[in-house]
Formats: structure tokens, C-alpha cells, sequence
């Protein structure tokens, strides 16, 4: 965790002391290429613990206004970091997980499907930490994380949040800094526990990111529980697992997935990456505004799903600090 520790201090260091650069001008928008996907991956890592992005499909209606174990001493060598380009323009990615991973991999309730890889005019990716839940990590995260250095891409990472069941909940409800007494103290330690357990995966995998992104949606087989209460504290523990590791955290959503699994709950207006289904880039740029905030935060990306690939695109003023968001290979 050193090592993840120094990585993320080095990424807010050069934000910090960076005012943006110019890079060359790419394609704004996107051509549809033919299908790329990884080839047969190494052995992925399976840590132990201490979507594509499972988008909402059609558009919804607009809102109204208002146990891991100690591992070995990581190395701390420094990396070779590059600091993000700024733009004056929307920039284009996708973002990818377990499903473009080619089939045959993963858990049983979630195999991998072998879906395409973004598109070859994508500036950045967002890579996908687990395999569906918590607790289950990306089966080929290493290869995807290859496939990103060899473009020069930018990366950034997600992870989804899930609710535990009693065998989970028994395991790590007492493992955190939260009173594991108590139900709500007991579920924080346990989205605590699921934040260990991807940043261990992420770190196996060599992936650097300034920010984690937590994905609150419904995850199909692995339902939240029917209290928003607690599954926000899932959530809660979650988002202080990754800021304790040194981690800018934002919250991946829309309006209704947010309410459905937590209600009014906010994590105090951190950014917000907005997904728009099934639909367009101009869309996905819509929900860029105020009516589609979800807690209270200011869009920075904006997801819409086109080509069989989930696409993504920054919201206006978003792509001038592009070190707040991304790494650079």
C-alpha cells in the first residue's frame, strides 16, 4: 500500500504544480473502427481483501429541477509520469472492465463477454477494478492496463460498490476504523474492506490514477439490500477507504440509480461522471448540466453507450485539468 500511497502523493504533487500544457489536437469525435479486443491474458492477480459498465440501458426520464492479507514490502520505485495535456474542447474516451475481457474468465455469475475495446479515436479509458461485486477483481485488468500504455492513453480508475451478504459482513464488519458493533459501523468497515481490496488489485495490475470513481448502480444477482441507510454506509466506507489511501474520489451515476440504491445521501458534492444510456454524445453532454446532478456535485464526464462500447466525453471546463482526472502514459 506504500507504493500506492507514493503513487497517488506524486499524481497530486504535478496537479498541484501543473497550470496545463498543450498537446496535439486529436479527432473530437468518434469513428467506428473495427472490433479490437485483448488478446489471451497473462494469469490475472487475485488479491485477497484486509460494468462493460453496467450502464443504464435506455434513457430515463429528466429529473425535475430542484481479508486482505500483509503482502510483501511493495517497491517504491519512482514511475514515469507524465502530466495530462490541458484542452479547450471536449475530449473523447470509453471505458472499459470486465466485460471486454475475452470470454472465459471471471466468476460464474459474471463471465467475461469479449466485447470490443474503445474505439481507436478514445483519449482516455477508465479502467474497471472488480468482476460485478465487491470482493472480485477485474480478471484481466494487467492486459487492459498494457493495452492503455502501449496507445499512450490517458487512464483513471472505477470500481463498483455492493452490499455484502451475512457470510461477507461477518468476515469484515469488524475489520475497519469503524465501530464493528454496530450494523451501520459493521457495513462502512465493509466498503472500507472492498476499497482495500481494489486498490490491492490496482497496484498488481500497475495502474496509477488521481482519482477512483465508485459506481452506485443496482448490480444484477447482487442486489443492494432494501434500506438506502445502509447501503449508503457501504458506500460511505467505500469513499474513505480510497481517500485514506491519498485517492480524489467521484461517484458514477444518474439521478434515479443514486436514489434507488441511497436515497438522498450525499458524499458532499464530490465530482460526478453522469451516464446517459443508450443514447448520444450531445446527450451525454446535456447531463453535463445542474438538473442531472445526482449528489450534488459539479459533471465532469459525461457516458453514453454507441458501437457496443460504453463512450464517454468531458463536460465543458473539465478538460483544462485534465491532471485532476488522469494519469498519462
Amino acid at each position: 500500500m506504500r507504493a500506492t500511497r507514493t503513487k497517488a502523493g506524486l499524481l497530486a504533487l504535478l496537479a498541484v504544480l501543473t497550470t496545463g500544457g498543450c498537446g496535439e489536437s486529436i479527432l473530437d469525435a468518434y469513428e467506428e473502427t473495427d472490433a479490437t479486443t485483448l488478446p489471451s491474458p497473462s494469469a490475472p492477480p487475485t488479491p485477497e481483501p484486509t460494468r462493460t459498465t453496467e450502464a443504464s440501458e435506455s434513457p430515463e426520464p429528466r429529473p425535475s429541477k430542484p481479508r486482505r492479507t500483509p503482502s510483501a514490502a511493495p517497491s517504491i520505485a519512482v514511475p514515469d509520469l507524465q502530466v495530462p495535456p490541458s484542452y479547450d474542447r471536449p475530449v473523447t474516451g470509453g471505458d472499459i472492465s470486465w466485460p471486454q475481457c475475452p470470454k472465459g474468465m471471471g466468476i460464474p455469475e459474471k463471465p467475461t463477454l469479449g466485447m470490443p475495446m474503445p474505439l481507436a479515436s478514445a483519449e482516455f479509458v477508465i479502467l474497471g477494478l472488480t468482476n460485478g461485486p465487491g470482493f472480485t477483481p477485474n480478471p484481466c485488468l494487467a492486459d487492459q492496463v498494457r493495452w492503455v500504455k502501449q496507445r499512450h492513453l490517458m487512464a483513471a480508475a472505477y470500481a463498483v460498490n455492493s452490499y455484502p451478504d451475512d457470510e461477507t459482513l461477518a468476515a469484515y464488519g469488524s475489520k475497519g476504523p469503524y465501530d464493528g458493533t454496530s450494523r451501520l459501523g459493521a457495513l462502512r468497515n465493509v466498503g472500507y474492506q472492498q476499497a482495500m481490496f481494489n486498490l490491492g488489485t490496482m497496484e498488481q495490475a500497475g495502474l496509477l490514477t488521481p482519482i477512483i470513481w465508485l459506481d452506485v448502480e443496482p448490480v444484477p444477482i447482487f442486489e443492494w439490500s432494501a434500506d438506502k441507510v445502509a447501503n449508503a454506509a457501504v458506500v460511505e466506507g467505500a469513499a474513505r477507504g480510497y481517500t485514506d489511501a491519498g485517492y480524489q474520489i467521484g461517484a458514477y451515476s444518474t439521478p434515479l440509480l443514486w436514489d434507488t440504491v441511497v436515497g438522498d445521501f450525499s458524499l458532499g458534492g464530490i465530482p460526478e461522471w453522469r451516464a446517459a444510456g443508450q443514447t448520444s454524445r450531445e446527450e451525454a453532454l446535456e447531463r453535463c448540466g445542474p438538473d442531472w446532478s445526482f449528489q450534488g456535485g459539479p459533471g465532469v464526464i459525461g457516458q453514453w453507450v454507441e458501437f457496443s462500447r460504453d463512450l464517454n466525453v468531458t463536460c465543458p471546463g473539465a478538460s483544462r485539468q485534465m491532471f485532476r482526472w488522469f494519469a498519462q502514459y
